[in-house]
Formats: C-alpha cells, structure tokens, sequence
C-alpha cells in the first residue's frame, strides 16, 4: 500500500511503538491471507497475540442461527472489577446479554427477552449498572442493575424513555450522569442526555447537536456535502413528550444537524468522538469549546480504501474504543474489517495527526464490532460477527505479550 501523502503509517516506518499497547504498524488490509478456514483470525503487529475468549462452541445462545455477538464492557468500578465481560447480541428477536467470567472461563446468558430486538450498545456506567439499546426503528435505551453480590445476576431492568426512542448503537456514560447517544440512519442526529439526578435516568432533558453556522436546508444529510458540517455548535432541548415516541422527530422538529450513519461515541478527556459510517469519518466534538471538527477521515488524514487494488483505506468506520494512551481506536463496519489507532491532535487544527493500522480480519464473510478495553491496558477486546466459519460468533483478545 502507499500512504505517503497521508499519516497512515506504513510497516516500518517510526511510530509510537511504546507504551502498553504501543505496536509498530502491521503491513495492510488482509487481502492476501483471507478465508474461512482459520485457528487465528486477525493479522496483528509483531509482539502481539490473539486469544479467544468465548465463541459459539462454548455459549450458543441461538442454535441453528448466528449469535451476532455486538459490543463489549466489563465491570469497571465496584468488587471485583473487571472480571466480569458483558456482551449484547445484535439479532432480530429475543434479545440478549451474556456475560463471560474472564477468571473461569465461564458464560451463560445474563438475561434475555423476546420483545428485545437487534441489541447493540452497551455501557457501563459509573453508577455500576449496564446501559444497552435496540439499533431499529423504535429502539429502546434499557438500563440493568446488577446483584451487589454477584455481578452476573440481573435484579431487574428498566426502559429509559427519556433518553429518546431512536435508532440505538453507541452509548456513553459520564461521571456526572451525562448520557450521550445517536440515531444510526443517513439522517441520523447526536443527542445528550442530562438527567435531573445524576445516577437516575427515569427523568431528564435530552438535546440535539445543531451546527451554528448552516441553513436549517444544510443541516439535512447529504452524501455530497457531509464534510461542510464542522465548526460551532449547540444544543438544542428537545420537546420531552416527543422524545419518548420519537426522538428523530423531535430533533427535526428544531432542525438539528443530521450526519451519515452515526453509530458509535466516546468520551476521551473533553472530546466526543463520534463515528459517521456513511461519512467514511470520525468526527471531534470538544465539548468545552463546542466545535465539531472531522478528526478521522477518508481521504483527509487515512486513504480511501480500494479492495479491488487491494489499497489499505479507512472505509465505514464504526465502533470506538478509549485506548489506555488516550488515542482514539477504530474499527471497520466492513469485510475484512480492519482496526485503526487515531493519533493525537498535537498541531491542534481538528484532525488526528496520524492513523496507523493495527490490525485486520481475515475472514471472507465476517466484520468486527465491539472494540473495547477493559482494565489491563495491554488487553483489547474484539468481537467476531457473522464469520463464514461454522460456530466462530465470539470474543477474541489482541494482547501485547
């Protein structure tokens, strides 16, 4: 691949190598080493190793059907943190969440419903309860509180409403209650949450991200003019009643900005990172200044990826993860999806100053989702989803040895 006129840093070149996770740039997309038949199933940096944690052999919570094992998060605060790994499963009914105890190995299903439909996001929170959504028309923001005893029994769930009825992928939880969401359609909209009491989500304000410098006309999606939507910002409170039945109406109701796809966020020190998959980027909201900027994007600061030339690119991105550096962590809503880490803004102008490539799946018929880190910086996890190979839905680690 050729990256030069870009800051996606190619095998050899110097990079920030150091650190818990730091790692020198792997070669390109797996174009070369793709199929289905496989016992490791990324392309990863010298140094590394991959381990699966829980697949389909173990756990098969749907028999006969793929179990879409979606996103990914521990138990970060309260006793024995970080033991515990939840998952949600992104299937069309009878929803699910599984949890895997990363000390024994063993997985069970946490607790599951049939009304619940294609779950996606999912969240601790620093209240030590369990955020998790439906990604469809209508999707619901659900919260679980867990046993204080036993962190993998659910004592009861809640709908909360007030957090918008929308199309649900990515969810972020702040210490002060903040909740941030999205809506994951071309036309979709960025929404935060502010509860009345922090820790209570039953009842709240929710806002819509406007752009302050575009005609209500540009503030609608386009597929042409996407990358004109940067600068100022504000939030604009949403009508509450509306939010409940339909949080898309209510913002077009003030004409909030709507992007490409939004479909994950993440808070990383005071900025909000959201992916617009549509978009081919990853937008900067700094939520002290209230600027958007484009911080990751195709043809800006990574190439355009071409399979067919077999050039290594960003395309779609999609999930999001805080990296134990600060940097920004990327995966591809893709075949043979690929994981980018976004460097620091140092010159300050919006944009990550480098993107380098971190890894690659090899299978044919598969995408990546739920990037995560748990407590042990050196430790990524990664989901599988819809492998061509048999049972192969699960949980893999990326572990610097």
């Amino acid at each position: 691949m050729c990256a030069t006129a870009f800051a996606l840093v190619p095998a050899g070149a110097a990079t920030a190598a150091d650190g818990p996770i730091g790692f020198e740039p792997i070669a390109g997309t797996a174009y070369d080493v793709a199929a289905a038949d496989w016992t490791e199933p990324f392309v990863i940096p010298q140094g590394f190793t991959q381990q699966r944690v829980v697949d389909e052999t173990q756990l098969d919570v749907y028999a006969g059907a793929d179990d879409l094992t979606d996103m990914n998060t521990v138990n970060e605060t309260g006793p024995q943190a970080g033991r515990f790994l939840y998952r949600t499963h992104e299937v069309g009914a009878n929803g699910a969440l599984s949890v895997v105890d990363l000390k024994t190995g063993e997985a069970k299903v946490l607790v599951q419903r049939e009304d619940w439909r294609r779950l996606d996001g999912l969240r601790w929170t620093p209240w030590g309860t369990l955020l998790f959504a439906e990604e469809t028309a209508g999707g619901r923001l659900f919260e679980a509180f867990l046993d204080p005893s036993d962190p993998t029994v659910v004592t009861r769930v809640e709908q909360r409403s007030e957090a918008g009825i929308l199309r649900h992928e990515g969810i972020e939880a702040l210490a002060d209650g903040t909740v941030f969401v999205i809506d994951e359609l071309n036309g979709g909209s960025i929404y935060k949450f502010e509860p009345t009491r922090r820790g209570d989500l039953s009842d709240g304000q929710l806002y819509a991200l406007k752009l302050t410098g575009l005609s209500d006309a540009q503030q609608k999606w386009s597929s042409s003019t996407y990358d004109e939507k940067v600068g100022a910002f504000e939030w604009v409170a949403l009508d509450t009643d509306q939010v409940v039945v339909d949080a898309d109406a209510a913002a077009n109701a003030v004409a909030a900005t709507e992007f490409g796809r939004p479909e994950d966020v993440e808070v990383i020190g005071r900025t909000l990172y959201v992916a617009n998959t549509s978009e081919d980027r990853v937008v900067a909201i700094d939520l002290a200044s209230q600027q958007l900027s484009s911080f990751v994007e195709a043809g800006l600061n990574v190439p355009v990826e071409d399979a067919g030339a077999k050039v290594t690119g960003l395309n779609s991105p999609d999930n999001l993860a805080q990296g134990p550096d600060g940097r920004l962590w990327i995966v591809e809503d893709n075949y043979l999806s690929d994981v980018f880490a976004a460097g620091l803004d140092a010159d300050g102008d919006g944009a990550a100053d480098t993107v380098e490539h971190f890894a690659s799946l090899r299978d044919t018929d598969a995408e990546i989702s739920g990037i995560y880190f748990g407590k042990d910086p050196k430790t990524l996890f990664l989901n599988i989803q819809h492998p061509e190979k048999a049972l192969a839905d699960g949980t893999w680690t990326i572990s610097k040895r």
